[in-house]
């Protein structure tokens, strides 16, 4: 497990890791979630990453703006244990993860 400080370690990170699984924070410094995912998303080794996005903005057009990025899932804050866990559960266990 790593933790990026911004996005542009973010990306400096999967260029050198394989992940099961990113968790993205929306609003980081430097470079936000979206465009992060964006450069990791062009990564050919995380073109299928489960990537899942962390942020406290709940509204419809943000979650889509989420999944038009290529974030496969959407996670409010606070997040419930309960759900992370299920959430992360579900995407670990797709075939590929």
């Amino acid at each position: 497990m790593d933790i990026a400080v911004d996005g542009s370690q973010a990306v400096d990170l999967a260029r050198q890791h394989s992940y099961a699984l990113i968790l993205m924070d929306m609003q980081m410094p430097c470079l936000n979630g979206i465009d992060a995912t964006r450069a990791i998303r062009a990564l050919p080794a995380h073109a299928d990453t489960p990537i899942l996005a962390m942020t406290a903005n709940a509204f419809a057009e943000d979650r889509q703006a989420c999944l038009d990025a290529g974030m496969n899932d959407h996670l409010g804050k606070p997040v419930a244990p309960d759900h992370l866990y299920e959430t992360l559960l579900r995407w670990l266990s797709k075939p590929g993860a």
